[in-house]
């Protein structure tokens, strides 16, 4: 077992995939924009007595987010899972952004994912194993959200075209499609949606699937 890496990896979501898999004894890389923040969530990682590593990179950075999975990938080995968390969620209408705004939300929500599936995966295929899961969401376009519903169709093309390439070398790769708002408290608590990591990464080859709907309904 050589771990999970967490990009993206927030206070909500990101942190509750962290615990789900450190349940499970997996060693815990974890990638923040902010060093502050990524030693936050570690401190709660480290309470299921894990190995835990704290990394600093901003997806959009294609240099630092490299560099970071390298590291974790020393620390480590190469990983067992990468969890994709990063997005960058606006309230805009189409032509609310500029163009550059529209091109900085594409930066993150799908060009991080690229950057990060061609460097991390490839070990992996070469191992025969391993799970790259991303978070997805705006199952359904809608108007209010314009960048983060192209971000998250463009996501799940990408995660059927790294299918296609890693899937037959061992490689499952996958979106969780959140049907909702991420709260605690709610059907859309991030530990219940955590667990849906969980499930992707030790499905049995012949029951892959490419995209987990989260609608919410516990099972």
């Amino acid at each position: 077992m050589s771990g999970a890496l967490v990009i993206g990896a927030g206070p909500g979501l990101g942190a509750a995939i962290a615990r789900r898999f450190a349940r499970e004894g997996f060693p815990i890389a974890l990638i923040a924009r902010n060093r502050d923040a990524a030693e936050g969530i570690a401190a709660r990682v480290r309470e299921l007595r894990v190995p835990v590593l704290p990394l600093e990179a901003d997806v959009v950075d294609e240099d630092a987010l490299r560099s970071a999975i390298d590291r974790s990938a020393e620390e480590f080995g190469v990983p067992d899972v990468v969890v994709y968390n990063a997005a960058l969620i606006r309230r805009d209408a189409p032509g609310d952004l500029t163009a550059k705004q529209y091109a900085d939300a594409y930066a993150v929500n799908v060009v991080g994912v690229l950057t990060a599936a061609v460097h991390a995966v490839p070990a992996m295929a070469s191992r025969g194993r391993g799970s790259f899961l991303i978070t997805g969401g705006m199952p359904k376009p809608v108007a209010q959200y314009t960048s983060l519903s192209m971000g998250k169709a463009a996501v799940r093309a990408l995660a059927e075209i790294l299918h296609q390439q890693y899937g037959p070398h061992g490689v499952h790769v996958a979106t969780v499609t959140v049907y909702g708002n991420i709260a605690s408290g709610s059907n859309f608590g991030p530990d219940d949606i955590a667990e849906r990591y969980w499930l992707l990464h030790t499905q049995p080859r012949d029951e892959w699937e490419l995209d987990h709907p989260y609608t919410g309904i516990r099972s």
